[in-house]
């Protein structure tokens, strides 16, 4: 390479599944060459269901005009504005103003790198979960930012340890990532869950930075921690379109806050882009507009698939929670496990998580997430995505009852 790379990546990984997909894309070549299946890939949380219908049309009926072929507005059109609005007021009982405290985005992801840019100073400190969605470390670090790891533990129902909180050294705190329902774990939000964490943030002047995507998944109450009075002060909240309306490859969503907050945001985001395709933002719309039936609809089906990913679980000997929340069923690999035995890898520092996920993979040709890429505290974990559906859940089943079946022989 001709240059050096910036210093701020030095300690950022390519992201965990970007270098898996491209393992599986090789294990898959040969699968071929042998005459066998492709790997089911159970790992990533990607709906593959159809968006609401109604959005399609939108977009293509939008893609006919003419003005929708020009830059957008950095801060959206008006009618995603108001249609975020009006679906935080009538789902989550939160009034938001459209033209100050709403700022769309290219998928929340975008949102955690805008904040990170906007916030952190060198060697400012963030508060991530661990285990949590490793994007809040690496978009604090690719700032300049610290990230400090909180733990949650399934002993306290993978929620914060408050006492545990106010005990750390918190000088030098900006920023605390927040996220329930939980990915990976799946634990719930809750009313009294949100309050502590608004004046937890009020108290000692950090900024508390809600992802909740998945406050619509195997949830029947919906919850928003700007519900919370006088939240605006001291939170801020992402939220999308990906996980709620099969829409995550659209790339569509928004970040929800005081309107100073908003206005940082901004800054940086319209350094960045020239806005979103006209289409898209109303496509939005007429997704937000989904009422009960859809989410209904969408929540019967998740909970098939929650049972049809406890019976891998079954299969493979991991302790789950068969009312968890979200795309995701969380599993535990206990040290007894015999998929644990006499595996050439549990000498070489691998965690058993990681064993597990690695012999299903290369065994039984199925991929299940390994909870050591959420932190410290998923390392003795694994996690299915209920992204798949119950048919190709059975099929890594019967993959894996015979996998067992062999193991078992040996």
């Amino acid at each position: 390479m001709i240059v050096r790379p910036a210093k701020r990546t030095e300690d950022v990984r390519e992201y965990y599944f970007s270098r898996k997909l491209k393992e599986i894309a090789r294990l898959d070549a040969g699968r071929e060459v042998l005459g066998e299946d492709a790997v089911i890939n159970l790992g990533i949380g990607s709906p593959g269901g159809m968006p609401p219908q109604e959005a399609i049309a939108a977009l293509c009926a939008g893609a006919q005009q003419s003005a929708s072929h020009v830059y957008q507005s950095y801060v959206g059109i008006p009618e995603l504005r108001n249609a975020f609005a009006r679906w935080y007021e009538d789902w989550y009982g939160v009034s938001l103003d459209p033209d100050t405290e709403i700022q769309p985005l290219f998928g929340s992801k975008e949102g955690i790198m805008l904040i990170s840019l906007a916030f952190l100073d060198e060697g400012d400190r963030v508060l991530v979960p661990d285990p949590g969605y490793p994007a809040y470390s690496s978009a604090s670090r690719l700032a300049g930012g610290v990230p400090v790891p909180y733990d949650l533990v399934e002993e306290h129902g993978w929620q914060p340890d408050f006492d545990a909180l106010e005990s750390m050294d918190l000088s030098g705190v900006k920023l605390m990532w927040t996220n329930w329902p939980n990915m990976p774990t799946g634990a719930p939000a809750s009313e009294e869950l949100f309050a502590r964490l608004a004046d937890f943030g009020r108290r000692h002047g950090i900024l508390i930075c809600n992802d909740n995507p998945y406050s619509f998944i195997l949830n029947g109450s919906p919850l928003s921690i700007l519900s919370v009075p006088h939240a605006k002060e001291c939170c801020l909240e992402l939220n999308s379109l990906s996980k709620a309306h099969n829409m995550s490859g659209w790339r569509i969503g928004m970040l929800a806050a005081d309107r100073e907050i908003v206005s940082q945001v901004l800054k940086v985001k319209s350094q960045m882009d020239s806005g979103m395709f006209r289409p898209m933002q109303l496509a939005a719309v007429e997704a937000l507009a989904q009422g009960h039936d859809w989410f209904g609809r969408l929540n019967e089906e998740y909970r098939r698939r929650r049972i049809a990913a406890g019976k891998l679980f079954d299969l493979i000997g991991a302790e789950y929670d068969s009312n968890s929340c979200g795309m995701f069923l969380w599993g535990k690999v206990g040290t007894g496990n015999p998929l644990l035995a006499g595996y050439a890898g549990c000498t070489s520092g691998m965690t058993s998580g990681e064993v597990v996920s690695d012999r299903l993979l290369h065994e039984a040709g199925v991929f299940i997430a390994p909870g050591f890429i959420f932190g410290r505290n998923g390392s003795g974990y694994v996690r299915i995505s209920l992204c798949a559906e119950v048919p190709v859940l059975e099929k890594a089943c019967r993959k894996i009852e015979d996998m067992m079946e062999n193991f078992i022989l040996r």
